[in-house]
């Protein structure tokens, strides 16, 4: 009995004489980088979704799983991501101390309603919550306008601890549904639908995904700009999070944070409301038909079957017969020169037109520099099919002369509209050219490549999607069918040289 007794108080003395030894011999718990450093990885969560993590046509992508395994080079470490189910689950991770930190594309405000021991980076991207009706009700313009509504949005997000704040402080009649699990598509379905009244989604998912749900419209948004942040288990220990603003501060100053929100986010405004619709109703009823010629001739040329459908789309919107007062024909617009070029009879026949169309880019995209990463060189070889090799390389000069990179599509699309200016062209090789044209052109290209990739990727609601029609979807449907493409708006300022 004694000897289980000297056990029992041996094994509860065990902590203190061991924080006694390393006080004496004046070791002491390894910090956070120092354990992160010892192991070599750093261990983040996130959640699905085209603005967090996704699996792109080159592996793993989205601004948050970028930025985040920049933030592992900077370490030095291997990034180990694990992808939550929802919400819930990566606050539980974290609260657990299971990650060493969660890279949500949330804000603090959310999260402070959610706990108080969570810690926070500096942030480094802004959000609005929208509030979202159906197109043809009526649009809510102020936060009086929620009350009496159906509401609904996602559990533990800044929309749900705003409008808890509303009831408290201004509107007590105020209501909604909490939804665990619901992600952003799901609730902008809801309301595209007419299951629900109204959602409140952060303004950049809502970009991304609006082309997908044009029914979707914005009313107004709840507050003011909210911050997103990385977000870190409670702890006194900060070194992570010093370390962590220290990467920041460096890509806000180096241009990485510019670069990744150009190359996610750069082009999502593309696509307006009737541009969104005509898409979505174009997806289901004629790209079944001339489907498995882009995936054949995405095979042969070693190109993304919705790259290249989308280059089909942006040319003449999938019409086999389409022709232009310039004489371009067919459903990917190929010159007399550019089909004979390529081996092309007649260019009013779909499957050739596809084939030569996708030779004619394949061609290009081999003559854009190997140096040229990706996706700067898809982007690149899209521009020069539009305005031609000769007027790209005139625009990157010009580039290179005014000090920005050459190689690096977001500094080359400033420059090719100087091509339109005398001041500039005069001093180019190829002369004059409409510089705005490919600009606009490759952007709506980016934005059908994106929707296309979602629809199609398993599990997408394609037939709900694409059968919810609303009563303008016949009168836009008419629109298209019998106008030539209309330049989208697209907002560029080029820079002072």
């Amino acid at each position: 009995m004694h000897i289980q007794l000297l056990k029992r108080l041996s094994q509860s003395a065990f902590p203190l004489l061991l924080g006694t030894a390393l006080l004496l011999t004046g070791c002491s718990r390894p910090t956070t980088m120092e354990r992160i450093e010892q192991e070599g990885i750093l261990h983040v969560i996130t959640r699905n979704g085209p603005t967090t993590f996704y699996e792109g046509r080159d592996g793993p992508a989205g601004f948050e799983f970028e930025l985040t395994k920049l933030f592992a080079d900077y370490l030095g470490v291997e990034l180990k991501l694990r992808v939550a189910t929802d919400i819930d689950e990566a606050y539980s991770v974290l609260e657990q101390n299971y990650t060493h930190f969660a890279a949500l594309g949330l804000s603090q405000h959310a999260t402070k309603a959610t706990s108080e021991r969570l810690r926070f980076s500096t942030d480094y991207k802004s959000i609005q919550p929208l509030v979202l009706f159906k197109n043809g009700n009526p649009k809510p313009k102020k936060v009086e306008d929620l009350v009496g509504q159906q509401i609904a949005v996602a559990a533990h997000t800044a929309a749900a601890a705003q409008l808890q704040a509303l009831k408290q402080s201004l509107l007590p009649d105020l209501e909604w549904e909490e939804i665990e699990g619901m992600e952003t598509p799901e609730l902008m379905q809801l309301v595209s639908e007419g299951v629900i009244d109204l959602t409140i989604v952060n303004s950049i998912e809502f970009a991304v995904h609006k082309a997908i749900f044009p029914n979707a419209r914005e009313g107004f948004s709840l507050s003011e700009t909210l911050y997103v942040s990385w977000i870190f288990p409670p702890g006194e220990d900060q070194t992570l999070i010093l370390k962590a603003n220290d990467f920041l501060a460096k890509t806000k100053e180096d241009g990485t944070l510019l670069y990744l929100q150009e190359k996610y986010y750069g082009h999502v405004d593309q696509l307006n409301f009737v541009g969104a619709r005509t898409f979505i109703n174009h997806i289901k009823n004629r790209l079944p038909k001339f489907e498995a010629t882009f995936k054949e001739a995405a095979k042969k040329y070693g190109i993304d079957w919705r790259l290249l459908a989308a280059i089909g789309y942006q040319e003449s919107h999938w019409r086999p017969y389409a022709t232009s007062p310039t004489g371009v024909r067919g459903l990917m617009m190929l010159t007399q020169i550019t089909a004979k070029e390529m081996g092309i009879d007649n260019r009013l026949d779909p499957e050739q037109s596809i084939m030569g169309g996708a030779a004619y880019f394949h061609k290009i995209r081999q003559r854009i520099p190997e140096r040229i990463s990706e996706p700067n060189r898809t982007w690149m070889a899209l521009a020069s099919y539009n305005v031609g090799f000769g007027h790209l390389e005139d625009a990157r000069v010009l580039t290179q002369r005014a000090g920005f990179d050459p190689d690096n599509w977001i500094d080359v699309k400033k420059h090719l509209p100087l091509l339109q200016k005398k001041k500039w062209y005069t001093k180019t090789r190829y002369g004059y050219a409409r510089g705005w044209e490919p600009v606009h052109y490759v952007q709506n290209i980016r934005r059908y490549y994106d929707v296309l990739s979602w629809m199609m990727q398993p599990g997408a609601p394609m037939e709900t999607l694409a059968a919810a029609k609303d009563s303008q979807s016949d009168q836009v449907e008419d629109i298209t069918d019998s106008s030539p493409d209309i330049p989208l708006p697209f907002k560029v300022t080029p820079p002072m040289l």
